[in-house]
Formats: C-alpha cells, structure tokens, sequence
C-alpha cells in the first residue's frame, strides 16, 4: 500500500477527476459520426496486424492468439486518462512505497500525506489534460485489466484515441481513411514487438524499477516539480519560460549516476522501438496507404514545430523533445541495419537484452552489426 491512514502519496481517483475535467473537447462528430469512426479503427487495426506481421516477419511464438491476448481498445480522452492513471499506479507503486516509508517517519506525516495526496492527484491530472489531446494511439505495456479497460493476461493493450486522430487529421487536411490506417500502422507495431518478443516487457519493466530504486527524491521536491509542470500549464509561468533550473524535464530531475546509466539504455530500447514503428509505417505505408508520402510530410512539420511557447515548455518540462529525437534516431538505426544485412539480420536485435543495441549504437549502426553480426558470424 501506498498510504498512511488511508491517506496515499497520490490521490488517483482525484487525477482521473481533475484531468477529466479540464481536458479539451475533442473535435465536433454526431453519433453517427463517431460509431463510424469507431469501427474504421477497429477495421484498420486488423488490417495494419497483418501488414506488419508480413513485413517485420516478427511472429509471436502463441500465433495469433498470442497478438489478440492484447486488446485493441478505441478510447475518447477521458478512456485513455483512465488507462494511463490505472498504468502509472502499477508502474509507480514501489517509488511510492518507498517515499511513503520516508514521510512516515516525519511528524505529522500523516497530516503530510493526506494533503500531499491530494495535490499531487490535482498536479498529476493537469498534466495528463494536457497530454490526453495530444496522444493519437499508445501502446500500454504495463497495463492493469480494469472493469472497463481489458487488458492482456500480463499487462498490455493498445490504443487509439478516435478524438485525437480526427482532430489531427482535420488539422492536416489529409484523407481520413488513409490517415487513420498509417496511425495503425505504427500502433501496431508496438503491440507486435511486444508479442512477438516475450521478454520485452519483462526486460524494460526490470529496467524501469531499477531505476525507481535508486531513486533519492525528498517527496516535497517531487510535489515542487509537479507544481511546476501544473503551473505552467496553468498560465501561472509566462509562456516559454520553463523555470530557473534551466528548463530540466522531471526525468532530468531524479536522477543519480546509477540512474543515468540505467536511463541510457532505456532511452536505446525506446529509440529503437520508436524508430522501428517508424520504418514500418513508411515501409508499409507505399503500398496501403495511396497518400502516405503527403501524411508523412504534413506530419513531420507538424512535429517538427510543436504548437506555441506554452506547448515548448512543457514539452521540455515533460521531456517529449527527447521522445521526438527517439523516433528520428531510431528510424535512421533500423533503416542503416536493415540496408545492411537485410530484415532478418536485423531482427536479431529481439534474441536476447544482449543483442539490444546500446545507446551509443543508435547513433553508430554499424558499431551494432560488428558487434552482433560479424563477431556472431565469426568475421575478424
């Protein structure tokens, strides 16, 4: 438990109410809009398993029963701030324990911790309004089952946010169908790695609490940084000014030595998954999808210049630029690899956590295959 006297680090229930309140309206669709909407992403999801499959040649060792044990879920923005709460409770649980242990040696934490809860549920849900209009589909991989978001027997769903992709499409002026299946297209590609390759989750997760466990967060600092982040979103902070610490994303913020080293190499896992559903949504993408090379462009600008200064500081608060540089690295990483020895010496990146390639790899390719492939193969 993360509580003392029923009072938690983090009131939950507090985040899903104060996000779910302040998130944007999504776009303007009738009923019938929407049901339409609804089944075109559902159509496509199936669609885009059996592209990517043919493409990657990545098979989970379960077949299908394996892919469809991960549910396709198509949410508004309220579903996907549940999904997400319900995700970092689970992923957050022992940093919580462990900080809880330490403010319940302090006099009065009780007191501490049931407003401390409480604030920081109001914090945690300003930040996932902000994000909830802005994520078109997602791949939880640690994902609890709740009553109303099903989840696979280990964790993992993906998906799609239907508001968030008709908003987007809108804004881009591109087709809706071709824009909706190239969405898919990268989604599931996530939900493929993660099938396909069994000790994925398992290999990020331990790497994931490792990282928590070392971390030496005073739980005031935490709340401060929160704070920070919320009033930002607030307006409280001139737009583009991201805070005397320089403007330091939260990650930056928590980490010892231990940790940045810990961080390195998640930070090459996730290149590599970012860019990989990068490659085989523009490897994929020529022969289903007949706009691909105008989506892909009016993308990139859009990704390229964010929104206004509000939405630059936090994204640098939130560390989202360092997520945009995962995808360009990793692409360019899997496309070197690929050009070199082909889709199936590539695919011996998912063997084993040994053959992942290291965060100094992603930007030398050819670092990866010397080290995989030619001293595998016995070359000198």
């Amino acid at each position: 438990m993360t509580s003392i006297g029923g009072a938690e680090m983090v009131d939950w229930n507090l985040a899903v109410t104060t996000a779910s309140r302040f998130v944007r309206p999504g776009p303007e669709v009738s009923r019938d809009e929407a049901r339409a909407v609804v089944a075109e992403l559902r159509r496509h999801a199936k669609a885009a398993e059996e592209h990517v499959r043919a493409f990657t040649r990545m098979t989970p060792p379960g077949g299908e029963d394996a892919i469809h044990d991960t549910p396709v879920l198509v949410v508004d923005r309220p579903g996907w701030i549940r999904a997400n709460v319900a995700g970092f409770r689970a992923v957050l649980k022992p940093l919580l324990e462990k900080m809880q242990e330490r403010r319940s040696s302090l006099p009065g934490g009780a007191v501490i911790g049931a407003v401390g809860g409480k604030v920081t549920g109001v914090e945690l849900g300003m930040l996932l309004s902000f994000l909830a209009s802005r994520v078109l589909g997602q791949y939880e991989t640690f994902a609890p089952p709740t009553r109303d978001l099903p989840a696979g027997a280990k964790g993992g769903r993906l998906l799609l946010v239907a508001p968030n992709i008709v908003h987007v499409e809108r804004e881009l002026e591109v087709a809706p169908h071709d824009f909706r299946l190239w969405v898919c297209l990268h989604e599931e590609t996530h939900r493929t790695q993660f099938t396909a390759v069994p000790w994925l989750r398992d290999h990020i997760e331990g790497e994931v609490q490792a990282f928590l466990a070392e971390t030496e967060i005073d739980p005031g600092t935490l709340l401060e940084r929160l704070r920070e982040a919320a009033q930002s979103l607030a307006g409280a902070r001139p737009e583009g000014e991201a805070g005397e610490d320089g403007g330091r994303s939260l990650v930056d913020l928590v980490q010892t030595r231990a940790q940045r080293e810990i961080l390195g190499r998640l930070t090459a896992v996730m290149s590599l998954l970012e860019g990989h559903a990068d490659y085989v949504m523009d490897g994929v993408g020529p022969q289903v999808v007949p706009s691909v090379t105008e989506i892909r462009e009016k993308f990139q600008q859009r990704r390229a210049s964010g929104a206004g200064r509000l939405d630059q500081a936090l994204r640098k608060l939130l560390g989202l630029d360092a997520k945009l540089r995962q995808y360009r690295d990793g692409e360019r990483f899997v496309r070197a690899v690929v050009d070199e020895v082909g889709m199936d010496g590539f695919n011996r990146v998912w063997t084993s956590p040994n053959t992942l390639p290291t965060k100094q790899e992603i930007a030398k390719p050819a670092d990866w295959v010397a080290r995989v492939h030619r001293k595998a193969d016995g070359a000198p």
